[in-house]
């Protein structure tokens, strides 16, 4: 049996009168990759803010691993092990490019101000750590020939790799990625496909995407749920979503309001 990652149990978040998401369970497994999919409009960021903390569900529970993360702040989410980018890129922008990397790892810093003040040792070596796993994430990603590059000068591309980067230097269990193929073209999009599957093997992560790119999904996903309306209407293998009746009236009816 498969390690739980992550399991949303019966989460449910209102404003107001409007029910953004209703009732919404759904789990994770290690080294899955999964999508959660749906018109626009769905309810999709609003399940992502829900498990990050930038929502406190009302109602249901969100658990990671064994501890329960329901109504934890954003940034102890993050210590916990979730890690997320976002459809519209969120960089440090006139940093460089290995800054982005080194201050994503400051989560992880367990030395005092004082030390990081005054250089002791023990910071010493957790700063040339962090600046080691800064090179090796670049590398892996491609950026090293450009660490010194400001993060907004970048390409898109580039900005959208660098995103990720920040993420894996948080040191998560967990990767939420918010459409990580917005803006690409299909070349593009296929590299990014085999960036996250590479990604999931050599981290060992568990990946959560929200992606409107259906041949990406398609592509990529062990198994995907869809939501409609903030509710779940399947669950199942990409073969069983582009058969399922329900997703494919979702598809051909939604509309193009903005999302919750």
């Amino acid at each position: 049996m498969n390690k739980r990652v992550l399991e949303v149990n019966h989460a449910t978040m209102r404003f107001g009168g409007l029910v953004a998401v209703n009732d919404l369970s759904m789990h994770i497994d290690h080294q899955e990759i999964v999508a959660l999919i749906g018109p626009n409009g769905a309810g999709k960021t609003t399940a992502f803010n829900m498990i990050t903390g930038v929502y406190t569900p009302t109602s249901g529970t969100i658990t990671l691993g064994s501890r329960s993360i329901t109504g934890l702040r954003p940034d102890r989410i993050a210590h916990e092990g979730i890690a997320r980018t976002f459809q519209n890129i969120r960089l440090f922008k006139a940093l460089t490019v290995l800054d982005n990397v080194v201050i994503a790892q400051h989560l992880r810093l367990t030395s005092s101000w004082p030390a990081a003040v005054l250089r002791l040792p023990r910071y010493r070596k957790e700063n040339k750590q962090m600046y080691e796993r800064a090179e090796a994430l670049l590398r892996y990603m491609g950026l090293w020939e450009v660490r010194g590059e400001i993060a907004s000068s970048l390409p898109y591309g580039m900005q959208r790799k660098l995103e990720i980067a920040r993420a894996l230097a948080t040191q998560p269990t967990l990767l939420l990625l918010d459409e990580p193929a917005a803006g690409m073209n299909p070349s593009e999009s296929e590299e990014l496909t085999g960036l996250i599957r590479g990604i999931r093997d050599q981290f060992h992560l568990t990946v959560l995407l929200i992606e409107h790119h259906m041949d990406v999904v398609m592509d990529i996903s062990d198994r995907i749920y869809v939501l409609n309306y903030g509710s779940l209407i399947a669950e199942g293998t990409p073969e069983e979503i582009q058969q399922n009746d329900d997703v494919i009236r979702a598809y051909l009816g939604g509309d193009e309001e903005d999302e919750a």
